[in-house]
């Protein structure tokens, strides 16, 4: 894969070349901080909710998670075609404003349905920001160090998977569960602040401007299909009949979004990115590591309470080590990913991602003993994720055509949601009953391996190593 051209960027990324840019980088992290300490969060509020709405369901309290990962996952790829048409920074700041609106709303819900409409709306502002935030970094920074600045970037999930947990139980029992919302008001006004007078705008070169509606509607409806299917799996509400029937809707959804995209004029996604090796190798391993870092993440927090007994604050702080490795990692390997490729780097995370499952699925026992059966771990599973997972946002976005940055690593990033999607409905499906043994996390993380291996396997047709010129 060789890099793009600095000659393909518009007029205006060419006038902004002098302009440092960092300040980009950091207003897009904030809104992708933002995003992610959100979602992070929520699972330690879950329980709270469930207190401020006794008469509610536990079926219909789970739509406070479902209807924003169904949302999210349905809009995102058509929110990244609408920022490379309409504007990155247009589309960044729409996100930023809807997100921290609903955030709002949420807050305020007096009843679980507007909580989770407001969980709905919230989503969309998330989709619609996220590829947005991406592509107005790769419109900033010169090619040659974009793998460091996406590296970072990825880094935010990370970070935020250090702190939002633990941060999010200490604002909920001190506070209440309203403020695990209105916590992104003040972040996100920084983030729409800064970056109506400091972002500049960058869109689609092509000549003419068209937007695949038909294709959105279609890819809509087949990914939001799919994540509803799976969330719904172990639903009570749902038969096995209707879960298949939205499944099979989802897959003849998808059928018609490929036929459309061969044959229109301007398909939504270009399906010509996907006779690179690279692009698709690297979709592929995104929905296996993403498969395997939900699994992991949310085993943390199952085998800490359940099987060891922690409480819900105490587990938020003990998982954090792991996670604050991600940050540094990064750096370091979007470092070497400039000079070497995205390859080394990814093939070797995987397999200590691997090992860090392996150690989880044979050492820690019933009897709590941190840092001997845990924390190594810990540190593996967190140097193997900040060796992976920004890097492969990095790999997928290395070759994107400028005309296609946003949808580019929109799918990209869509393929992740489907994958932790399926790793929490396995993840629920293993270690979700009432009564809990330990040897349920043993196939756990057995399977956790097989799929870190797995990306391994399929991070090796990568091939991002800089042209030397």
């Amino acid at each position: 894969m060789t890099m793009i051209p600095t000659t393909t960027a518009p007029a205006t990324a060419t006038l902004a070349a002098s302009r440092s840019p960092w300040p980009t980088f950091w207003i897009a992290s904030i809104a992708v901080l933002l995003v992610s300490i959100d979602t992070t969060m929520l699972y330690a509020a879950f329980g709270a909710l469930k207190a401020s709405f006794p008469h509610d369901s536990a079926a219909n309290l789970s739509w406070v998670l479902n209807a924003y990962t169904v949302a999210y996952a349905a809009v995102l790829i058509p929110a990244g075609g609408l920022a490379d048409m309409h504007g990155r920074k247009r589309v960044f700041l729409l996100g930023t404003a809807i997100f921290v609106t609903a955030s709002a709303v949420c807050g305020a819900a007096p009843s679980l349905g507007l909580l989770v409409l407001a969980r709905t709306v919230q989503a969309v502002g998330a989709a619609l920001l996220i590829p947005a935030s991406l592509s107005l970094i790769l419109d900033a920074f010169p090619p040659q160090r974009r793998a460091v600045a996406v590296s970072l970037w990825g880094a935010m999930g990370g970070l935020a998977a250090a702190i939002g947990p633990s941060l999010g139980s200490f604002i909920v029992d001190a506070m209440g569960w309203p403020w695990a919302f209105y916590i992104n008001l003040p972040l996100g006004a920084v983030s729409l602040i800064w970056g109506y007078s400091l972002l500049q705008e960058s869109r689609s070169t092509r000549e003419h401007r068209h937007v695949d509606l038909l294709g959105m509607v279609l890819l809509a409806a087949s990914v939001g299909g799919v994540a509803l299917g799976i969330t719904q799996f172990e639903s009570t509400t749902w038969t096995r009949g209707e879960i298949g029937i939205v499944l099979a809707g989802a897959a003849l959804a998808f059928a018609a979004f490929i036929a459309w995209a061969r044959t229109t004029r301007h398909p939504l996604v270009d399906l010509q990115l996907f006779r690179n090796r690279t692009y698709s190798a690297v979709n592929l391993a995104t929905l296996s590591f993403g498969m395997a870092f939900a699994m992991m993440f949310f085993a943390f927090f199952s085998y800490l309470t359940r099987i060891w007994h922690f409480s819900l604050p105490l587990a938020g702080i003990a998982v954090t080590p792991g996670p604050l490795m991600v940050v540094p990692t990064a750096i370091i390997s979007g470092r070497f990913a400039a000079r070497l490729g995205h390859r080394p780097g990814l093939v070797l995370g995987s397999f200590v991602y691997a090992c860090s499952g392996l150690w989880l699925a044979l050492v820690p026992g019933t009897t709590p003993a941190y840092w001997t059966q845990w924390f190594p771990a810990l540190l593996m599973s967190g140097i193997g994720v900040g060796m992976v997972l920004p890097s492969l946002s990095g790999a997928a976005a290395a070759g994107l055509p400028h005309d296609q940055y946003a949808v580019g690593t929109a799918v990209n990033q869509a393929v992740r949601q489907i994958g932790s999607v399926l790793g929490v409905a396995v993840t629920i499906l293993v270690v979700g009953h009432d009564v809990l043994e330990r040897s349920g996390f043993t196939a756990l993380y057995a399977a956790h391996v097989g799929l870190a291996v797995l990306t391994g396997v399929l991070c090796m047709g990568v091939n991002t190593k800089p042209v030397k010129r």
